[in-house]
């Protein structure tokens, strides 16, 4: 239960990010500066912890790796996850983002050249079904509708969350979470700085921002690899599927935000695609053969 209970953390701590950002926003504080000042000061905690603990050396070889992790799943991540947030609220940018796992079996089968049996095509597909019916539901339903800022930026947030899991696969297992995101988060904070419009800083604004780098950043990082330790990487991303739920119920009771009827259908068909695509990747894994046991040298070798 500890497990379960972590990522459950991260999930609600990342839930925020959407309420929290549109708190800034309020403020008069630009998109960009939300996710730089974010970026910022989420790196002083991960790198006070790295220094506490000793855990700074990167080998050579391994820096442009991180460095495009910076660039992709910090600069990028972050960056259209604010813009999604800012043009079409939290709950539409919640939602949009975790088409991440859709995203990741496409890319795998294009660049990775893994199968692409009939269960990810058909996460695929209700990946844009839903998509559809998120960004024309308001339309269909006689009302305004979605502007295309908010769906580019959210399914770019979703895309560059699915390049983080590529970057993350191999490096998280061999860094600790703060050595990587030591080097990680200024290299995402340069990126973001070009296009950043800064304001005059009022406590009004930066609280907000201070709580996005403390919990949904720091804590929501630490807890759910914590989590991950202790559960397998399949229980722990269902669970961390209930993010798009938090951010929607705080967006319904803090600033009126909902869905229309093909609105909610489609945001289930998204939650839908990912739980598909997950179990897929499960079952896979099952039907893998496990390696042939190897046999002792000799008679009274040890096991």
């Amino acid at each position: 239960m500890p497990g379960y209970g972590y990522v459950l953390c991260a999930a609600i701590l990342w839930g925020l990010i959407g309420p929290l950002s549109k708190l800034a926003f309020a403020a008069g504080m630009d998109t960009l500066e939300v996710a730089f000042w974010r970026t910022g000061l989420a790196w002083c905690f991960f790198a006070a912890q790295a220094v506490a603990k000793r855990e700074t050396h990167i080998a050579p070889r391994d820096l442009p790796a991180v460095i495009g992790f910076g660039v992709v799943g910090i600069g990028g991540l972050f960056g259209a996850y604010m813009v999604a947030v800012d043009a079409g609220g939290a709950a539409l940018a919640s939602v949009l983002l975790y088409t991440a796992p859709a995203w990741v079996a496409l890319m795998s089968w294009l660049f990775l050249r893994e199968p692409m049996g009939g269960f990810k095509v058909a996460a695929v597909v209700a990946t844009v079904a839903g998509v559809a019916g998120v960004s024309l539901g308001p339309e269909l339903a006689g009302g305004p509708g979605i502007g295309p800022k908010a769906v580019v930026f959210g399914l770019l947030s979703g895309v560059t969350y699915a390049l983080y899991y590529i970057f993350g696969k191999y490096y998280l297992n061999r860094y600790k979470t703060p050595t990587l995101f030591l080097y990680a988060l200024p290299v995402g904070a340069v990126v973001l700085l070009p296009f950043v419009h800064f304001t005059r800083p009022t406590v009004r604004g930066m609280l907000p921002c201070l709580a996005l780098a403390v919990l949904s950043t720091y804590g929501a990082y630490s807890v759910y690899y914590a989590g991950l330790k202790r559960l397998e990487a399949t229980r722990a991303a269902v669970v961390a599927t209930l993010e798009p739920v938090v951010a929607a119920v705080l967006a319904y009771f803090l600033f009126g935000e909902c869905f229309s009827l093909p609105g909610y259908f489609g945001a289930g068909l998204i939650i839908a695609s990912v739980l598909l695509t997950i179990w897929d990747g499960a079952r896979e894994r099952l039907r893998t053969p496990l390696p042939p046991a190897r046999m002792p040298s000799r008679p009274d070798a040890a096991p």
